[in-house]
C-alpha cells in the first residue's frame, strides 16, 4: 500500500479534487483526512494499554 498527502490551500480546489478522487474508490482508493489517521493511530495504540475493571477505576477515582 501506497499513502500520499495532499495539502490545498483553496478551499474549493478542495472540494474538486474530493469529488476526482472519489471516482477511484471503486478501484481501491481509500480516502482518509490527516485528522482521521491520527485518531486512528492514538485508538490503536490504546489497544496495548493494560485495563482495569470499573470498580478498580471507581476505587481509585477519588
Amino acid at each position: 500500500m501506497q499513502s500520499l498527502t495532499i495539502n490545498i490551500q483553496n478551499e474549493s480546489l478542495v472540494e474538486k479534487v474530493i469529488w476526482l478522487l472519489e471516482h477511484f474508490k471503486n478501484d481501491g482508493l481509500e480516502i482518509v483526512s490527516k485528522e482521521d489517521i491520527e485518531d486512528l493511530k492514538l485508538l490503536s495504540a490504546s489497544r496495548h494499554e493494560e485495563s482495569i475493571s470499573f470498580d478498580e477505576y471507581l476505587k481509585n477515582a477519588n
